[in-house]
């Protein structure tokens, strides 16, 4: 583990290689899973506030699951998540014509009609972030889905704190990545020796 500020960092952030393409695993994040994705303590109301600008971009079941429970729901361990249609797919789920996975939210601010991403949490994936009383723990979260990024990272040699420096940044601060890259970097180097 590395210690930044109050952060605890898994080395695995810095050991294992990672590029996301989702040509190969058709977005399966946004439907594999036990629970929506986290949503920070604003996030519920923004994404709430884009509904009228991303609903015609939501499947028919989408829609009607948040016309039932809402935008997101709060699971098992007490996390406000976002809602899933049939317990799997998250509701802002939409299909490209390739038929891979996108977000309608982001979907919507690439296209200029909101600011706003996507949740930190989906930015963030396959890294997680759980915050205890004294620190906040930054976990990747390995599992069968992302094996094609695995895969793809290692041949472009892509450490995984690299392929996420955006939502690192967006999650924590320049300052702050730019601590985690040093750090990352003289770990290597003296790995290397």
């Amino acid at each position: 583990m590395l210690r930044i500020d109050d952060k605890l960092v898994s080395l695995d952030l810095i050991d294992r290689c990672f590029t996301c393409d989702t040509s190969l695993c058709h977005g399966a994040c946004c439907v594999e899973g036990d629970a929506g994705a986290p949503l920070e303590e604003d996030e519920f109301e923004i994404i709430g506030k884009l509904l009228p600008i991303i609903r015609d971009s939501l499947s028919a079941e989408a829609q009607a699951v948040i016309d039932r429970q809402g935008v997101g729901y709060i699971d098992i361990e007490g996390d406000v998540v976002t809602s899933l249609v049939g317990g799997k797919e998250c509701v802002f789920t939409c299909r490209d014509a390739d038929g891979v996975c996108r977000c309608a939210i982001e979907k919507a601010c690439r296209a200029g009609l909101t600011t706003f991403l996507k949740p930190v949490s989906c930015h963030l994936y396959p890294v997680r972030i759980k915050r205890y009383k004294s620190y906040t723990a930054v976990n990747y979260d390995r599992w069968k889905i992302c094996r094609t990024a695995e895969i793809a990272g290692e041949r472009t040699r892509t450490p995984l704190y690299r392929f996420l420096r955006e939502p690192l940044i967006r999650k924590f601060g320049e300052a702050w990545y730019a601590e985690l890259d040093f750090c990352a970097r003289e770990y290597l180097r003296q790995n290397s020796l």
